[in-house]
Protein backbone atom coordinates (compact mmCIF):
# COMPACT_ATOMS: atom_id res chain seq x y z
CA UNK A 1 0.00 0.00 0.00
CA UNK A 2 1.27 3.45 -0.92
CA UNK A 3 0.12 6.96 -0.19
CA UNK A 4 1.27 10.32 -1.43
CA UNK A 5 1.08 13.84 0.03
CA UNK A 6 -0.90 15.98 -2.39
CA UNK A 7 0.70 19.31 -1.60
CA UNK A 8 2.91 20.63 1.19
CA UNK A 9 2.38 24.34 0.56
CA UNK A 10 -0.57 24.87 2.90
CA UNK A 11 1.26 23.36 5.86
CA UNK A 12 4.41 25.40 5.24
CA UNK A 13 2.52 28.69 5.03
CA UNK A 14 0.65 28.09 8.27
CA UNK A 15 3.72 26.93 10.17
CA UNK A 16 5.84 29.84 8.99
CA UNK A 17 3.15 32.34 9.90
CA UNK A 18 2.35 31.10 13.39
CA UNK A 19 2.33 33.79 16.07
CA UNK A 20 3.89 31.84 18.92
CA UNK A 21 6.52 29.15 18.88
CA UNK A 22 4.39 26.74 20.93
CA UNK A 23 1.46 26.81 18.50
CA UNK A 24 0.95 24.36 15.63
CA UNK A 25 3.77 22.04 16.70
CA UNK A 26 4.18 19.18 19.12
CA UNK A 27 7.75 20.07 20.10
CA UNK A 28 10.34 22.84 20.09
CA UNK A 29 14.07 22.84 20.92
CA UNK A 30 16.09 24.53 23.64
CA UNK A 31 19.36 26.42 23.18
CA UNK A 32 21.27 23.12 23.18
CA UNK A 33 18.96 21.62 20.57
CA UNK A 34 17.29 19.27 23.03
CA UNK A 35 13.67 18.33 22.49
CA UNK A 36 10.93 20.03 24.49
CA UNK A 37 7.56 18.36 23.93
CA UNK A 38 4.66 20.79 24.02
CA UNK A 39 1.16 20.41 25.45
CA UNK A 40 -0.28 21.49 22.12
CA UNK A 41 -3.68 19.80 22.26
CA UNK A 42 -3.80 19.50 18.49
CA UNK A 43 -0.30 18.09 18.05
CA UNK A 44 -1.62 14.91 16.44
CA UNK A 45 -1.74 16.73 13.12
CA UNK A 46 2.02 17.25 13.10
CA UNK A 47 2.76 13.84 14.62
CA UNK A 48 0.82 12.03 11.89
CA UNK A 49 2.28 14.21 9.14
CA UNK A 50 5.86 13.51 10.23
CA UNK A 51 5.20 9.79 10.46
CA UNK A 52 3.80 9.82 6.93
CA UNK A 53 6.85 11.68 5.62
CA UNK A 54 9.18 9.13 7.22
CA UNK A 55 7.10 6.08 6.33
CA UNK A 56 8.17 3.41 3.81
CA UNK A 57 4.54 3.51 2.62
CA UNK A 58 5.07 7.00 1.23
CA UNK A 59 5.64 7.49 -2.48
CA UNK A 60 6.42 10.54 -4.58
CA UNK A 61 4.83 8.87 -7.59
CA UNK A 62 1.14 9.74 -7.57
CA UNK A 63 0.40 7.12 -10.23
CA UNK A 64 1.23 4.30 -7.81
CA UNK A 65 -0.43 5.85 -4.76
CA UNK A 66 -3.50 4.22 -3.21
CA UNK A 67 -4.23 7.26 -1.03
CA UNK A 68 -3.43 10.96 -1.11
CA UNK A 69 -2.93 12.79 2.18
CA UNK A 70 -3.64 16.54 2.02
CA UNK A 71 -1.64 18.28 4.79
CA UNK A 72 -3.83 21.28 5.65
CA UNK A 73 -3.34 22.26 9.29
CA UNK A 74 -6.65 23.55 10.59
CA UNK A 75 -5.49 23.83 14.20
CA UNK A 76 -2.69 26.14 13.11
CA UNK A 77 -5.13 28.26 11.12
CA UNK A 78 -7.88 28.54 13.72
CA UNK A 79 -5.73 29.53 16.68
CA UNK A 80 -4.87 32.89 15.09
CA UNK A 81 -7.39 33.31 12.31
CA UNK A 82 -9.19 36.21 13.99
CA UNK A 83 -6.13 38.46 14.38
CA UNK A 84 -3.62 37.39 11.72
CA UNK A 85 -3.73 39.70 8.66
CA UNK A 86 -1.88 37.27 6.40
CA UNK A 87 -4.62 34.66 6.89
CA UNK A 88 -7.27 36.97 5.37
CA UNK A 89 -10.27 36.16 7.50
CA UNK A 90 -13.38 36.56 5.30
CA UNK A 91 -15.78 39.34 6.27
CA UNK A 92 -18.81 37.05 6.19
CA UNK A 93 -19.91 36.05 9.70
CA UNK A 94 -16.38 36.43 11.17
CA UNK A 95 -16.44 32.76 12.13
CA UNK A 96 -13.24 30.77 12.47
CA UNK A 97 -15.22 27.73 11.37
CA UNK A 98 -16.23 29.44 8.12
CA UNK A 99 -12.65 30.60 7.61
CA UNK A 100 -11.44 27.03 7.99
CA UNK A 101 -13.98 25.78 5.46
CA UNK A 102 -12.82 28.37 2.93
CA UNK A 103 -9.16 27.47 3.51
CA UNK A 104 -9.79 23.78 2.91
CA UNK A 105 -11.84 24.64 -0.16
CA UNK A 106 -8.89 26.58 -1.57
CA UNK A 107 -6.69 23.54 -0.99
CA UNK A 108 -9.29 21.46 -2.83
CA UNK A 109 -9.30 23.92 -5.74
CA UNK A 110 -5.51 23.71 -5.91
CA UNK A 111 -5.23 19.92 -6.03
CA UNK A 112 -8.31 19.39 -8.23
CA UNK A 113 -7.02 21.84 -10.84
CA UNK A 114 -3.31 21.07 -10.66
CA UNK A 115 -3.23 17.29 -10.24
CA UNK A 116 -5.00 14.54 -12.22
CA UNK A 117 -5.79 12.26 -9.27
CA UNK A 118 -8.81 13.91 -7.66
CA UNK A 119 -11.19 13.38 -10.55
CA UNK A 120 -10.10 9.76 -10.88
CA UNK A 121 -12.21 8.81 -7.84
CA UNK A 122 -14.08 12.06 -7.06
CA UNK A 123 -11.69 12.46 -4.14
CA UNK A 124 -12.57 9.19 -2.41
CA UNK A 125 -8.90 8.20 -2.13
CA UNK A 126 -7.93 11.54 -0.53
CA UNK A 127 -7.48 12.01 3.21
CA UNK A 128 -7.99 15.25 5.18
CA UNK A 129 -7.30 15.86 8.87
CA UNK A 130 -9.67 18.13 10.83
CA UNK A 131 -8.20 18.21 14.33
CA UNK A 132 -10.14 21.12 15.80
CA UNK A 133 -12.81 20.77 18.48
CA UNK A 134 -15.71 19.75 16.22
CA UNK A 135 -13.67 18.01 13.57
CA UNK A 136 -15.00 17.91 10.01
CA UNK A 137 -18.37 19.51 10.80
CA UNK A 138 -17.27 22.46 8.69
CA UNK A 139 -15.65 20.56 5.85
CA UNK A 140 -16.57 22.11 2.48
CA UNK A 141 -19.09 20.06 0.52
CA UNK A 142 -16.60 19.56 -2.35
CA UNK A 143 -14.39 17.23 -0.29
CA UNK A 144 -16.98 15.21 1.63
CA UNK A 145 -16.41 12.11 -0.51
CA UNK A 146 -12.93 11.91 1.00
CA UNK A 147 -11.84 10.23 4.21
CA UNK A 148 -11.87 12.58 7.20
CA UNK A 149 -9.49 12.13 10.11
CA UNK A 150 -10.90 13.77 13.22
CA UNK A 151 -10.91 13.69 17.02
CA UNK A 152 -14.67 14.37 17.09
CA UNK A 153 -16.80 11.55 15.70
CA UNK A 154 -20.21 13.21 15.99
CA UNK A 155 -22.66 11.40 13.71
CA UNK A 156 -25.27 14.11 14.46
CA UNK A 157 -27.82 11.43 15.24
CA UNK A 158 -28.55 13.06 18.61
CA UNK A 159 -26.56 16.29 18.70
CA UNK A 160 -27.62 17.66 15.34
CA UNK A 161 -26.27 21.19 15.56
CA UNK A 162 -22.91 22.71 16.46
CA UNK A 163 -22.00 21.61 19.97
CA UNK A 164 -19.37 24.23 20.74
CA UNK A 165 -20.08 26.88 23.35
CA UNK A 166 -17.66 29.28 21.64
CA UNK A 167 -19.45 31.45 19.06
CA UNK A 168 -16.54 31.78 16.61
CA UNK A 169 -16.35 28.01 16.10
CA UNK A 170 -20.09 27.56 15.60
CA UNK A 171 -20.91 26.20 12.14
CA UNK A 172 -24.71 26.33 12.20
CA UNK A 173 -24.86 29.54 10.14
CA UNK A 174 -22.36 28.56 7.46
CA UNK A 175 -24.28 28.77 4.14
CA UNK A 176 -25.44 25.41 2.80
CA UNK A 177 -24.01 26.20 -0.61
CA UNK A 178 -20.57 26.13 1.06
CA UNK A 179 -20.90 23.35 3.61
CA UNK A 180 -23.65 21.23 2.15
CA UNK A 181 -25.69 19.10 4.54
CA UNK A 182 -23.22 16.43 5.65
CA UNK A 183 -22.79 15.16 9.24
CA UNK A 184 -19.62 15.82 11.20
CA UNK A 185 -18.53 12.18 10.93
CA UNK A 186 -19.46 9.23 8.73
CA UNK A 187 -18.27 5.94 10.29
CA UNK A 188 -18.47 4.19 6.91
CA UNK A 189 -15.55 6.20 5.53
CA UNK A 190 -14.01 8.38 8.26
CA UNK A 191 -11.74 7.64 11.22
CA UNK A 192 -11.39 9.14 14.68
CA UNK A 193 -7.72 9.33 15.66
CA UNK A 194 -6.42 9.76 19.22
CA UNK A 195 -5.42 13.23 20.35
CA UNK A 196 -1.81 14.14 21.05
CA UNK A 197 -0.46 13.48 24.54
CA UNK A 198 3.08 14.60 25.31
CA UNK A 199 5.43 12.65 27.61
CA UNK A 200 5.58 14.63 30.85
CA UNK A 201 8.92 15.23 32.60
CA UNK A 202 10.43 11.84 33.32
CA UNK A 203 7.70 10.20 31.22
CA UNK A 204 6.18 8.92 34.47
CA UNK A 205 2.84 8.06 32.92
CA UNK A 206 4.47 5.65 30.48
CA UNK A 207 4.78 3.29 33.45
CA UNK A 208 1.27 3.68 34.87
CA UNK A 209 -0.76 1.76 32.30
CA UNK A 210 0.30 -1.57 33.84
CA UNK A 211 -0.77 -0.73 37.42
CA UNK A 212 -2.66 -3.82 38.70
CA UNK A 213 -6.27 -3.95 39.81
CA UNK A 214 -5.36 -4.26 43.50
CA UNK A 215 -3.80 -0.78 43.41
CA UNK A 216 -6.83 0.83 41.79
CA UNK A 217 -8.92 1.88 44.78
CA UNK A 218 -11.07 4.63 43.22
CA UNK A 219 -14.16 3.26 41.49
CA UNK A 220 -14.74 6.22 39.13
CA UNK A 221 -12.63 9.30 38.38
CA UNK A 222 -13.17 12.47 36.41
CA UNK A 223 -11.17 15.67 36.75
CA UNK A 224 -11.95 18.61 34.46
CA UNK A 225 -13.93 21.77 33.86
CA UNK A 226 -17.44 21.28 35.23
CA UNK A 227 -19.07 24.49 34.03
CA UNK A 228 -20.49 27.63 35.63
CA UNK A 229 -21.48 26.05 38.96
CA UNK A 230 -17.80 25.88 39.93
CA UNK A 231 -14.97 28.36 40.41
CA UNK A 232 -13.18 29.14 37.13
CA UNK A 233 -15.68 26.96 35.28
CA UNK A 234 -16.79 27.70 31.76
CA UNK A 235 -19.59 30.24 32.01
CA UNK A 236 -21.69 28.82 29.16
CA UNK A 237 -24.48 26.42 30.10
CA UNK A 238 -23.98 24.75 26.70
CA UNK A 239 -20.35 23.85 27.42
CA UNK A 240 -19.92 20.06 27.10
CA UNK A 241 -23.55 20.00 25.90
CA UNK A 242 -24.34 20.13 29.64
CA UNK A 243 -23.05 16.56 30.13
CA UNK A 244 -20.23 17.35 32.57
CA UNK A 245 -22.62 19.54 34.53
CA UNK A 246 -25.09 16.62 34.89
CA UNK A 247 -22.30 14.34 36.09
CA UNK A 248 -21.17 16.90 38.68
CA UNK A 249 -24.73 17.53 39.90
CA UNK A 250 -25.02 13.83 40.72
CA UNK A 251 -21.54 12.83 41.86
CA UNK A 252 -19.51 16.00 42.43
CA UNK A 253 -16.90 15.35 45.13
CA UNK A 254 -15.80 18.99 45.42
CA UNK A 255 -18.23 21.68 46.63
CA UNK A 256 -19.69 23.97 43.98
CA UNK A 257 -20.07 27.74 44.42
CA UNK A 258 -23.00 27.14 46.78
CA UNK A 259 -20.89 24.76 48.86
CA UNK A 260 -22.88 21.70 47.80
CA UNK A 261 -21.60 18.28 46.78
CA UNK A 262 -23.27 16.06 44.20
CA UNK A 263 -26.57 14.47 45.17
CA UNK A 264 -25.02 10.98 45.15
CA UNK A 265 -21.44 11.80 46.16
CA UNK A 266 -19.61 8.86 47.69
CA UNK A 267 -16.13 8.16 49.03
CA UNK A 268 -14.72 6.09 46.17
CA UNK A 269 -15.97 8.36 43.36
CA UNK A 270 -14.05 11.48 42.34
CA UNK A 271 -15.69 14.14 40.17
CA UNK A 272 -13.80 17.38 40.62
CA UNK A 273 -12.72 20.55 38.84
CA UNK A 274 -9.60 21.01 40.99
CA UNK A 275 -6.41 20.63 38.99
CA UNK A 276 -4.03 18.12 40.47
CA UNK A 277 -0.28 17.66 40.13
CA UNK A 278 -1.03 13.96 40.71
CA UNK A 279 -3.50 13.75 37.84
CA UNK A 280 -1.82 10.80 36.10
CA UNK A 281 -1.38 8.96 39.40
CA UNK A 282 -5.04 9.50 40.25
CA UNK A 283 -6.12 8.12 36.89
CA UNK A 284 -3.88 5.10 37.39
CA UNK A 285 -5.38 4.57 40.84
CA UNK A 286 -8.87 4.28 39.36
CA UNK A 287 -10.80 1.41 37.80
CA UNK A 288 -13.13 3.49 35.64
CA UNK A 289 -12.43 6.95 34.18
CA UNK A 290 -14.93 9.36 32.65
CA UNK A 291 -14.77 10.23 28.96
CA UNK A 292 -16.98 13.27 28.44
CA UNK A 293 -16.89 15.97 25.76
CA UNK A 294 -15.45 19.42 26.25
CA UNK A 295 -16.07 22.04 23.60
CA UNK A 296 -16.33 19.20 21.13
CA UNK A 297 -13.70 16.51 21.76
CA UNK A 298 -11.53 16.26 24.84
CA UNK A 299 -8.47 14.13 25.52
CA UNK A 300 -10.08 12.05 28.29
CA UNK A 301 -10.20 8.85 26.25
CA UNK A 302 -6.46 9.01 25.74
CA UNK A 303 -5.87 9.84 29.41
CA UNK A 304 -7.85 6.77 30.43
CA UNK A 305 -6.14 4.38 28.04
CA UNK A 306 -2.62 5.62 28.73
CA UNK A 307 -3.11 5.15 32.48
CA UNK A 308 -4.68 1.69 32.11
CA UNK A 309 -8.13 2.82 33.28
CA UNK A 310 -11.39 1.50 31.78
CA UNK A 311 -13.00 4.36 29.81
CA UNK A 312 -16.60 5.23 30.67
CA UNK A 313 -17.97 7.08 27.65
CA UNK A 314 -20.87 9.49 28.10
CA UNK A 315 -21.63 11.19 24.77
CA UNK A 316 -24.47 9.83 22.67
CA UNK A 317 -23.99 9.30 18.94
CA UNK A 318 -20.34 10.39 19.06
CA UNK A 319 -17.56 7.98 18.07
CA UNK A 320 -14.27 7.75 19.96
CA UNK A 321 -10.90 6.77 18.43
CA UNK A 322 -11.21 3.64 16.25
CA UNK A 323 -14.71 2.95 17.54
CA UNK A 324 -15.83 1.94 14.05
CA UNK A 325 -12.85 -0.46 13.92
CA UNK A 326 -12.25 -1.90 17.41
CA UNK A 327 -14.64 -3.84 19.65
CA UNK A 328 -15.24 -1.18 22.29
CA UNK A 329 -17.43 -3.48 24.37
CA UNK A 330 -14.32 -5.45 25.29
CA UNK A 331 -12.49 -2.58 26.99
CA UNK A 332 -14.88 0.37 27.51
CA UNK A 333 -18.29 1.14 28.97
CA UNK A 334 -20.91 3.36 27.33
CA UNK A 335 -23.46 5.15 29.47
CA UNK A 336 -26.33 7.03 27.83
CA UNK A 337 -26.52 10.69 28.76
CA UNK A 338 -30.00 10.21 30.26
CA UNK A 339 -28.66 7.38 32.44
CA UNK A 340 -26.04 9.50 34.24
CA UNK A 341 -27.91 9.23 37.57
CA UNK A 342 -27.53 5.41 37.33
CA UNK A 343 -23.80 5.54 36.49
CA UNK A 344 -22.38 4.27 39.77
CA UNK A 345 -25.03 1.58 40.07
CA UNK A 346 -24.07 0.28 36.61
CA UNK A 347 -20.36 0.21 37.48
CA UNK A 348 -20.94 -1.43 40.86
CA UNK A 349 -23.01 -4.09 39.11
CA UNK A 350 -20.04 -5.32 37.09
CA UNK A 351 -18.37 -8.39 38.52
CA UNK A 352 -14.63 -8.82 39.06
CA UNK A 353 -14.27 -11.14 36.07
CA UNK A 354 -15.70 -8.49 33.74
CA UNK A 355 -13.49 -5.79 35.24
CA UNK A 356 -10.31 -7.89 35.01
CA UNK A 357 -11.17 -8.79 31.41
CA UNK A 358 -11.60 -5.14 30.41
CA UNK A 359 -8.52 -3.94 32.31
CA UNK A 360 -6.51 -6.66 30.58
CA UNK A 361 -7.72 -5.50 27.16
CA UNK A 362 -6.86 -1.88 27.98
CA UNK A 363 -3.33 -3.02 28.80
CA UNK A 364 -3.19 -4.93 25.50
CA UNK A 365 -4.11 -2.02 23.24
CA UNK A 366 -3.11 1.18 25.07
CA UNK A 367 -0.27 1.92 22.64
CA UNK A 368 -2.82 2.31 19.83
CA UNK A 369 -3.72 5.58 21.59
CA UNK A 370 -0.10 6.77 21.80
CA UNK A 371 2.05 8.44 19.12
CA UNK A 372 5.04 6.25 19.83
CA UNK A 373 6.30 6.36 16.24
CA UNK A 374 6.78 10.12 16.45
CA UNK A 375 8.59 9.77 19.78
CA UNK A 376 10.92 7.07 18.46
CA UNK A 377 11.77 9.11 15.36
CA UNK A 378 12.71 12.01 17.60
CA UNK A 379 14.58 9.75 20.03
CA UNK A 380 16.80 8.50 17.20
CA UNK A 381 17.60 12.06 16.16
CA UNK A 382 18.47 13.00 19.73
CA UNK A 383 20.68 9.93 20.24
CA UNK A 384 22.82 11.01 17.31
CA UNK A 385 23.33 14.43 18.90
CA UNK A 386 23.64 13.42 22.56
CA UNK A 387 25.32 10.06 22.87
CA UNK A 388 25.99 10.26 26.63
CA UNK A 389 22.94 12.01 28.09
CA UNK A 390 19.76 10.46 26.82
CA UNK A 391 16.58 12.26 27.88
CA UNK A 392 14.26 10.45 30.30
CA UNK A 393 11.37 10.43 27.83
CA UNK A 394 13.62 8.87 25.17
CA UNK A 395 14.79 6.15 27.55
CA UNK A 396 11.25 5.25 28.61
CA UNK A 397 9.78 5.28 25.09
CA UNK A 398 12.61 3.08 23.83
CA UNK A 399 11.91 0.58 26.63
CA UNK A 400 8.33 -0.01 25.54
CA UNK A 401 7.51 -3.42 24.20
CA UNK A 402 6.88 -3.45 20.50
CA UNK A 403 3.23 -2.93 19.71
CA UNK A 404 0.95 -1.14 17.32
CA UNK A 405 0.75 2.59 18.02
CA UNK A 406 -1.46 5.27 16.45
CA UNK A 407 0.40 5.36 13.16
CA UNK A 408 0.60 1.58 12.81
CA UNK A 409 -3.13 1.34 13.51
CA UNK A 410 -3.84 4.05 10.95
CA UNK A 411 -1.88 2.12 8.31
CA UNK A 412 -3.72 -1.10 9.20
CA UNK A 413 -7.09 0.62 8.79
CA UNK A 414 -6.07 2.01 5.40
CA UNK A 415 -4.82 -1.41 4.32
CA UNK A 416 -8.12 -3.00 5.26
CA UNK A 417 -10.16 -0.27 3.56
CA UNK A 418 -8.05 -0.61 0.43
CA UNK A 419 -9.53 -4.04 -0.27
CA UNK A 420 -12.94 -3.70 1.37
CA UNK A 421 -14.33 -0.25 0.53
CA UNK A 422 -17.14 -0.97 -1.95
CA UNK A 423 -16.16 1.85 -4.31
CA UNK A 424 -12.73 0.26 -4.85
CA UNK A 425 -14.02 -3.11 -5.97
CA UNK A 426 -14.27 -2.12 -9.61
CA UNK A 427 -10.71 -0.79 -9.54
CA UNK A 428 -9.22 -3.88 -7.94
CA UNK A 429 -11.00 -6.73 -9.72
CA UNK A 430 -8.26 -9.32 -10.26
CA UNK A 431 -5.49 -7.36 -8.53
CA UNK A 432 -3.55 -9.49 -6.04
CA UNK A 433 -4.28 -8.17 -2.54
CA UNK A 434 -1.50 -9.77 -0.55
CA UNK A 435 -3.91 -10.06 2.40
CA UNK A 436 -4.89 -13.19 4.29
CA UNK A 437 -8.40 -14.22 3.24
CA UNK A 438 -9.73 -13.49 6.74
CA UNK A 439 -9.05 -9.79 6.16
CA UNK A 440 -11.40 -9.53 3.21
CA UNK A 441 -15.15 -9.21 3.48
CA UNK A 442 -15.44 -11.19 0.27
CA UNK A 443 -14.22 -14.27 2.13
Amino acid sequence: MKFCCSSDITGYVLLQGRHYKLECVNRIYDEKNRTIWTRQLYGAQMALYESILASPHRTLNGDEADYFYVPVLDSCLITRSDDAPHLQMPEDLRLRSYHTLEYYRKAYDHIAQRYPYWNRTSGRDHIWFFSWDEGACYAPKEIWNSMMLVHWGNTNTKHEKSTTAYWADNWDDIPLDRRGNHPCFDPRKDLVLPAWKEPNPGAIWLKLWARPRINRTTLFYFNGNLGPAYEEGRREDTYSMGIRQKLAAEFGSTPNKQGKLGRQHTANVTVTYLKSEMYYEELASSIFCGVLPGDGWSGRMEDSMLQGCIPVIIQDGIFLPYENVLNYNSFAVRIQEDDIPNLIGVLQGMNETQIDFMLGNVRQIWQRFFYRDTMLLEAERQKKLFTEEEAAWSVEVSKLEEGDDVFATFIQVLHYKLYNDPWRQGLLQEKETGLPSICSKAS
